[in-house]
């Protein structure tokens, strides 16, 4: 039967271990000084080194040939301690033992002398998973524990380990490996098992992983069942995943809004058998190198890549707004989170598709995001104007002092409006530059009338926006369903900071709009203000 590499390759001594010497040095050193701790506590995340470094503490105590703190791994008792005919050493999984009476099991067997070995081990794996009762159990024993015992705990999640257990362990904190180490160490192992390993599939690997040899070891291990030459290839097959330059492209698809492209690149995906989360998920890698690479002074120092990858993505970050990147991160976050919710994970990812690439609908092709983003605020500000909802600490003297003078000598009213009147037709329609921001900020509260709403517009006129979609569910869904209008309402008002009622954009009875508009938004942003008898002062 075939045997998994990452057994194979387990280290069997402290030296073996890669990627965690300050760990190893210090059990060496006390271990070899006959000072071993009485607990444990090993964390870090899976594949990082936690079990394999219990094993070797527990060879290392009873070993009867000790060097420098390593076990020899010849003698008896090392050769039980592998093999797990050596009683006195006692593995749990606390996944599948985390009841009250395992640990009570445990507390009155600890309190025998061991059969053969000088001290009886106990390793309780995921120790997290433990029960209150049979946490408070294990504390018994940890408060005075027999000389003769020895406990090692490991976790993953070190915040659900109850401060009384941490406080009577030796804390050891297990970090992720760096990934040349690891691909220094799969070459290591490709070359023991004799078959061909490329430098740059030994990095994709590593990166993979995210840290954890095991899955590294794992990984190759299928790709070497899959062809024994392992080139990225070879990697991108075995594991379905997509080609670098693909993510380039999907990348630059969604930059210059083409969304006709963008999903034929995910279809491709699809006919070649990538999983569409898989896919996501190397998106989500894509563009975080693109942040980094963007926003570090030395983004070889956080991007695990070869020099050529890293030189593509500095090109394409130079061209990326920050606004941009960011935004298009928050997106595959969202979608990747929503595919585990349901088995249409192909038009989860293409809904996406298509709002990453309407982020920039606003903003003329190579324009930047933070451009856009400003002018929008300036056309709501505009909007603001046009409707007379100008501050009251911002309009003129005169304009304050107006009520007094109209107290002293009243002036003839126009008569109110009656409430709920719907706004007149003359008034002036401005289009609601920020429209996209509100349909980011609808998909956290009702995705379904978001979906609806894509490729849609919307302009302000008065009090309301009046809404461009010519999508028949998403009409009658807001004429029927109360929700669906309260969400879109509160969107608007997340974005805006106003109240706005909402209502449908006729394109044949709306004034025709200017066939000008301003070149320079600041400009327009003035102009407004100046009639509206605002004093500008220009420094």
């Amino acid at each position: 039967m075939h045997q998994a590499l990452y057994r194979i390759w387990r280290p069997g001594i402290f030296d073996d271990v890669v990627g965690q010497e300050h760990i190893t040095t210090t059990l060496k050193n006390e271990i070899a000084a006959g000072r071993p701790a009485h607990a444990y506590l090993f964390i870090g995340s899976r594949g990082t080194g936690k079990a394999t470094c219990a094993r070797i503490v527990a060879k290392a105590v009873n070993c009867l040939n000790q060097h420098d703190g390593n076990p020899c791994g010849e003698c008896e008792m090392c050769r039980g301690i592998d093999n797990g005919s050596l009683v006195d050493v006692v593995e749990i999984d606390a996944a599948s033992n985390n009841g009250v009476e395992n640990i009570r099991d445990l507390r009155e067997e600890a309190n025998f002398l061991p059969n053969a070995a000088k001290y009886r081990v106990y390793i309780i794996d995921e120790v997290h998973m433990l029960s209150v009762s049979a946490f408070n159990a294990l504390l018994k024993i940890l408060e005075e524990p027999p000389a003769h015992v020895l406990f090692v705990l490991a976790t993953t999640e070190v915040h659900k380990v109850p401060a009384t257990i941490l406080s009577r362990c030796q804390r050891f904190d297990f970090r992720r490996i760096d990934s040349g180490v690891i691909a220094g160490r799969l070459q290591q192992v490709a070359q023991g098992e004799g078959f061909h390993l490329e430098e740059e599939a030994a990095m994709l690997i590593a990166r993979m992983a995210d840290g954890g040899m095991r899955d590294a070891l794992s990984i190759m291990d299928l790709c070497s069942s899959y062809n024994r030459e392992i080139t990225v290839d070879t990697v991108s097959q075995a594991t379905g995943l997509v080609a670098q330059d693909y993510l380039f492209k999907l990348a630059e698809a969604a930059h210059t809004r083409n969304t006709g492209e963008f999903l034929e690149l995910v279809g491709q995906a699809g006919r070649s058998y990538v999983e569409y989360d898989r896919l996501c998920e190397q998106l989500i890698g894509h563009y975080r190198n693109l942040m980094v690479a963007k926003s570090s002074k030395k983004p070889e120092d956080l991007i695990v890549c070869l020099p050529e990858v890293l030189e593509q993505y500095k090109e394409q970050a130079r061209r990326f707004p920050v606004a941009e990147i960011l935004q298009t991160l928050t997106i595959l976050q969202e979608t990747l989170a929503a595919m585990t919710k349901t088995t249409y994970r192909r038009t989860e990812l293409e809904m996406a598709a298509v709002r990453i690439c309407e982020l920039r609908s606003q903003a003329p092709v190579g324009e930047s995001a933070d451009t856009s983003a400003l002018e929008g605020r300036l056309a709501s500000l505009e909007q603001r104007f046009a409707a007379g909802a100008v501050p009251a600490a911002a309009q003129p003297k005169a304009a304050q002092e107006e009520p007094k003078t109209a107290a002293a000598a009243p002036a003839k009213q126009e008569p109110a409006a009656p409430k709920g009147a719907a706004p007149a037709a003359d008034l002036p329609i401005s289009p609601f530059a920020e429209w996209p921001q509100v349909l980011t900020a609808l998909s956290k509260t009702n995705v379904a009338l978001s979906g609806f709403l894509v490729s849609s517009r919307a302009f302000f006129q008065g009090n309301r926006v009046l809404i461009d979609c010519r999508n028949s569910m998403f009409l009658d869904l807001v004429r029927n369903n109360q929700k669906a209008k309260d969400d879109l309402k509160r969107a608007i008002a997340q974005v805006t900071g106003q109240n706005y009622g909402i209502g449908p954009y006729n394109a044949e009875t709306a004034p025709e709009q200017p066939d000008q508009q301003p070149t320079n938004p600041v400009d327009a942003l003035l102009s407004n203000a100046k009639a509206a008898g605002i004093p500008i002062e220009i420094n």
